[in-house]
């Protein structure tokens, strides 16, 4: 495992983390939750993902039950929490400063930690001004509840607002961006970001690296009846490989899964690499249902060297 810079920030965060999307509260057992917190933070991850709408608060007081039990040294791991959705009343949701700092108080309950390494808004919010989000996540800042802030899904242009806003006015500025990211879902992170690197020093926290299941080939000759995609909350999922164009995705998958026995290993490891070989990429959140899946997963790191600028370019012929 190695460290990597969370965008121009002097803070480090593992090059794979873990995240609690899906899984935690809902999808997996308490005692594989800790399983999997463990094989993780013993591999090196020093990162934890987390927001306040994953299985509706459960999946945070899951991890905070976790983190207090294994009694890790707070110095030795980051966690995060996300705002906006909150509830379905009109004051439990959005990015306004009520509700932001009623979300933080909570998350940090739920966690059971003094305070947030990061604190992500989880989308932008049309109905408050931009400013006040920036005011209120400096105001965190300021109280010591929150290290550094940032977006997940916002636009490239509404980042630029809050960080100029954040220079204007002397607040804190966003540090982070949480994006889907992956060989199927690209234009984001290498079109629409490109310059935000350069110019704010914007760091990624990416999810969804193995697009959902669908870049390990499982989905390749169908899907099964237990799998996943079959519940109610995944079925944008299941409609993005049916159809003529989930055919052509799911085409490109098969010759991107010769092509990773060609080199050598496995389909989901070659995907976790090409995303790791990205140099903007701060950290890949991974997740997982199963303690054999993440240990796994985490093996691709060993593989490494095998993911070259040939096998790179090769990648990149057949997602292009």
């Amino acid at each position: 495992m190695e460290y990597r810079r969370l965008g121009s920030s002097g803070l480090k965060v593992s090059e794979f983390s873990f995240g609690a999307w899906v899984t935690f509260g809902s999808q997996v057992d308490n005692s594989t939750a800790t399983e999997c917190m463990k094989i993780a933070y013993d591999a090196g991850v020093n990162f934890f993902d987390n927001a306040e709408t994953y299985a509706s608060g459960r999946a945070e007081t899951v991890m905070g039950n976790i983190l207090k039990q294994m009694k890790w040294d707070r110095t030795t791991y980051v966690v995060s929490s996300k705002v906006f959705w909150g509830g379905k009343l009109p004051n439990q949701r959005g990015l306004s400063r009520k509700h932001i700092m009623e979300a933080c108080d909570a998350a940090l309950k739920r966690l059971q930690v003094d305070y947030l390494d990061l604190y992500f808004c989880h989308r932008p919010d049309p109905d408050t001004p931009i400013e006040e989000t920036v005011r209120a996540m400096t105001d965190l800042i300021r109280m010591g509840k929150v290290l550094y802030w940032g977006t997940s899904e916002w636009s490239a242009e509404a980042i630029m607002e809050a960080y100029n806003l954040s220079r204007k006015y002397m607040l804190v500025p966003p540090t982070m961006e949480q994006p889907q990211y992956n060989m199927l879902h690209r234009d984001k992170v290498e079109r629409e970001f490109a310059n935000l690197y350069s110019e704010i020093g914007l760091g990624l926290t990416i999810w969804s690296p193995l697009a959902s299941g669908i870049l390990t080939g499982k989905y390749n000759k169908g899907i099964s009846k237990d799998s996943r995609l079959n519940i109610p909350a995944m079925s944008w999922l299941k409609e993005s490989i049916t159809g003529e164009e989930g055919e052509k995705k799911l085409d490109m998958v098969r010759k991107l899964e010769k092509l990773a026995k060609e080199v050598g290993i496995s389909l989901n490891h070659l995907a976790l690499l090409w995303c790791l070989s990205n140099k903007n990429v701060s950290t890949v959140i991974l997740g997982a249902s199963k303690a054999e899946q993440l240990a796994d997963n985490l093996k691709a790191l060993d593989a490494k060297n095998l993911v070259n600028n040939e096998v790179l370019q090769k990648i990149n012929a057949v997602i292009q």
